[in-house]
């Protein structure tokens, strides 16, 4: 109770009074009350206890009591509990000590329930809960809105609680998360994690979530990563509370930036970039630089009168990666899609992330595990500016094996005609995916597979793959066909024309409906379905080996092999049985008859 006050109240002083009334001192619980409280609970579940006997569960009861009594000593609730117990049901009998049988647990039907993944050395474990269950309330431990302040390593200032509840004025207590993608290429299926992982966390507690586009790099924007991202995000099935710019807060950034020089945390420097890289950089000699020459100069940056990389605007504080003044402006000049040539300085990452999270009053800012080293700064620039703080959450990226996520790689591979855009399906964006054929509610069911985790999980695409399956067998209409076709000729066929077969649209839920399929004396199976010798393990077509066609009813047993000069197999020469006459098959394969030509593309991995 004393941990939980501190928490609540983190600005001093300490009322002395309310403390003592909230951690119980002075309070006094007799054993009458005790008594009474027990009886009371006793009494509520006398039916059950009578009915089970020792066998209730009894922790049940000291929970309730406890409640009634919450400064009552527990053992003394115990005893109490436990003479009233006897009391009323007596000394135990041999079927009181009797182990109570295990109740079989209902399973649910695979429409009720998402399997998720915990991630342990690249393989995944199946349990039951939805993406929504693992976001909602309390399961992520996060803080509530308002309750900023409870989160581990926040800084609390004097005006902390103030904001924070002008900010709870303007939200309501209100759940509020920002997507921020940088609009300088196409999301890949690492972004679809933070997709799912914001807005569904908004969603799943009542809330909110924003698609912030941050484009503070004029170079590397273009209009049609802008459009993309959106169109991705909504193809996930989300839809953005309010879509939004960095660009749209360029001139409250710049007056903040102004307001930081004037309280000294921040000051124009001359070093070059290769100077002050690396993890230990020389401190900048220019640091004391006096605030009214930083803010002129700072000024002259706005102006253009220094070229790209001679000034930057840099703040006074060091990172927990060691980082030591991180720059909070650089000077571009490269026109920007929105705001023209108003601008040639732009603000940075650092500067920019938390004070567009304060402006959009932000509850959760949810980002990947690479941006813990900069959850000082994010605390640290709010605090500074004396604006209302978010709270940094971080989780654990998702990496695919055997391919490439990183933007800045995909790019080499588009500009060096190694694929051909960003929608190559042999790359794993979202919009090559959709190219390919997966339906977002496989990649929504992967992310919540792959689960809400804080360390960085590397999976095998396979998996994505398998949760594709899953939704394709619910959607989509089943088909036969044949990527290598072997010409099979049934010399006994039983009609004089070609049959009509019902195959199920689902072979899963044949109540969703057949459609015809003709059944000819020539049909076409694959080329791996026939083999001249049946290895150990081998269960389809083989001499001396019959298997049974898919939907007819017939099994089919080689007669004849014809092969072409080059001893290559061609044709085969087989005999029809009707399936309930005949021995059952050890397999059943697909094939098609008086076939239809398509195109089917498939792709290697990159």
């Amino acid at each position: 109770a004393a941990l939980e006050y501190v928490r609540s109240h983190p600005l001093e002083p300490l009322d002395v009074a309310d403390f003592e009334r909230a951690c119980g001192v002075g309070v006094c619980v007799t054993p009458e009350q005790i008594e009474e409280a027990v009886e009371a609970v006793i009494s509520k579940h006398r039916a059950e206890l009578l009915a089970e006997r020792y066998h209730f569960n009894m922790g049940l009861l000291m929970g309730e009591a406890r409640s009634q009594l919450r400064w009552a000593d527990g053992k003394t609730i115990k005893n109490e509990v436990d003479l009233q117990v006897l009391h009323l049901l007596g000394p135990k009998t041999e079927a009181d000590l009797e182990k109570k049988p295990k109740v079989a647990k209902a399973r649910l039907a695979p429409a009720e329930k998402q399997k998720v993944a915990v991630v342990e050395n690249g393989d995944v474990g199946a349990e039951t809960q939805s993406l929504l269950e693992q976001l909602r309330g309390e399961a992520l431990k996060f803080h509530k809105p308002g309750e900023n302040y409870k989160t581990e390593g926040y800084v609390v200032t004097p005006n902390t609680m103030a904001l924070l509840k002008q900010h709870l004025a303007i939200t309501g207590g209100q759940v509020r998360t920002r997507f921020p993608p940088e609009p300088n290429g196409i999301l890949h299926i690492g972004h679809a994690k933070a997709i799912n992982f914001n807005f569904g966390y908004a969603k799943a507690n009542g809330g909110v979530c924003f698609l912030r586009y941050d484009d503070t790099n004029p170079e590397k924007e273009e209009e049609k990563y802008f459009t993309a991202i959106r169109e991705m995000v909504e193809w996930l099935g989300y839809q953005p509370y309010a879509v939004t710019h960095a660009s749209d807060y360029f001139d409250q950034l710049y007056t903040w930036a102004l307001e930081l020089i004037r309280r000294g945390h921040a000051y124009v420097c001359h070093q070059k970039v290769e100077e002050i890289k690396g993890h230990n950089p020389p401190p900048s000699p220019w640091r004391d630089r006096p605030v009214e020459e930083s803010l002129l100069l700072f000024e002259d940056m706005r102006k253009g009168k220094f070229g790209e990389g001679e000034a930057t605007l840099r703040m006074k504080l060091v990172m927990e990666d060691g980082k030591m003044d991180p720059v909070a402006y650089r000077v571009k000049f490269t026109p920007h899609h929105r705001t023209g040539d108003k601008w040639c300085i732009y603000p940075t990452y650092d500067y920019t992330h938390c004070l567009c999270d304060s402006i959009e009053h932000i509850t959760h800012s949810l980002c990947t595990k690479e941006f813990q080293a900069r959850r000082s700064s994010y605390f640290w620039l709010c605090n500074a500016l004396d604006v209302y703080c978010p709270v940094q959450w971080e989780y654990g990226r998702l990496n695919l094996l055997y391919t490439v996520v990183s933007k800045r790689k995909i790019i080499r591979l588009v500009e060096t005609g190694a694929v051909r855009d960003w929608d190559d399906p042999r790359l794993f964006t979202l919009t090559a995916l959709r190219r390919r054929g997966f339906p977002p509610e496989a990649i929504n069911n992967f992310c919540a597979r792959v689960g809400v985790t804080v360390a960085q999980a590397t999976m095998e695409p396979h998996l994505l793959e398998a949760c594709a399956r899953e939704v394709l067998n619910e959607q989509a209409p089943r088909a036969m066909a044949v990527l290598e076709p072997l010409k099979v000729t049934i010399t006994n066929f039983p009609a004089p024309k070609a049959l009509e077969v019902l195959v199920p649209n689902f072979p899963a839920d044949e109540s969703r409906g057949f459609h015809k399929v003709p059944f000819h004396q020539t049909v076409y199976i694959e080329e791996t379905d026939f083999r001249e010798e049946a290895d150990k393990g081998y269960k389809r077509l083989a001499p001396g080996q019959p298997v049974g066609l898919r939907h007819t009813g017939y099994v089919i047993t080689v007669q004849n092999v014809i092969k072409d000069i080059s001893g290559r197999v061609i044709e085969l020469e087989v005999t029809c049985t009707k399936s309930d006459v005949a021995e059952k098959p050890k397999a059943f394969i697909h094939w098609v008859s008086v076939p239809l030509a398509c195109e089917v593309r498939l792709y290697e991995r990159l």
